[in-house]
């Protein structure tokens, strides 16, 4: 059997963990501490993507690689709440960014124009996000195996009829390792905000690895607000190169195999 290599999404995911009982006003998003994430912000953002990446032509519908892959809702939510945890972390800890990614890398990921806003609050949260410190690696547990090869299954990376202690011994390596102490390094780091997401957006998950895809599903994630009940969960993410991310300012992470 041959699995389908996982495909690192950041260098670093943020965790947060909801401290403070349910805050809920028509048109927020998403609060981190005092600061909130209105509902028009991230219309905003949408629209913006919309406008700066039409639809494509007929003739450009017959080139994959030329289609833009617009975010979703919860995109643009997640990268507004990991923008301004990130940004808190690194200013309480005094943390720099090791790598500055450039928006026209993100933009070659997803198909879209790097002058896009989404594009560009990506990219700024990648840099911000490559200097928050990682753990040593993680050995992943035996739950963390079976729900990873189950999301492989359903990405169509790892065939159904492999048993887990099969697929296990080919996904668990570096990549997986340090993809799980990023999600738990940082989660830890920032489990003193208290972050609390519209219920419209519930379980939001920020992937650290996924499965590539038509439709990427996510290998390891991290639950931002209510955690959700399973590491390994179905979101639509943008879709990285499968090519090692090293020209991508190295925001891709450890362990590309």
């Amino acid at each position: 059997m041959r699995a389908r290599r996982l495909v690192a999404v950041a260098s670093v995911a943020v965790g947060l963990v909801a401290l403070s009982a349910c805050r809920s006003e028509p048109g927020v998003a998403a609060y981190i501490g005092d600061h909130s994430i209105t509902e028009d912000a991230v219309t905003a953002l949408i629209d913006d993507a919309r406008t700066k990446n039409p639809a494509p032509t007929e003739e450009d519908a017959a080139m994959p690689g030329q289609q833009p892959r617009l975010p979703g809702r919860s995109e643009v939510v997640s990268v507004l709440v990991l923008s301004e945890v990130c940004e808190r972390v690194s200013a309480a800890e005094n943390y720099r960014p090791q790598n500055v990614v450039d928006p026209a890398q993100i933009a070659q990921g997803v198909g879209m124009n790097p002058e896009t806003e989404y594009v560009r609050r990506t990219a700024e949260l990648y840099s911000c996000l490559s200097g928050i410190p990682v753990g040593e690696p993680v050995a992943p547990t035996q739950q963390e195996l079976t729900e990873l090869v189950n999301a492989g299954k359903r990405a169509g990376a790892v065939p159904a009829e492999v048993t887990v202690e099969e697929a296990a011994g080919q996904l668990d390596g570096e990549q997986l390792r340090y993809a799980l102490a990023n999600r738990n390094s940082l989660a830890e780091a920032v489990e003193a905000y208290d972050v609390t997401v519209n219920p419209r957006y519930r379980p939001l998950v920020f992937p650290v690895l996924s499965f590539s895809g038509a439709t990427p599903i996510v290998a390891v994630g991290v639950p931002l607000g209510e955690p959700a009940s399973t590491a390994v969960t179905d979101v639509s993410t943008p879709k990285p190169q499968l090519a090692d991310h090293a020209d991508e300012g190295d925001h891709a992470g450890h362990g590309h195999g």
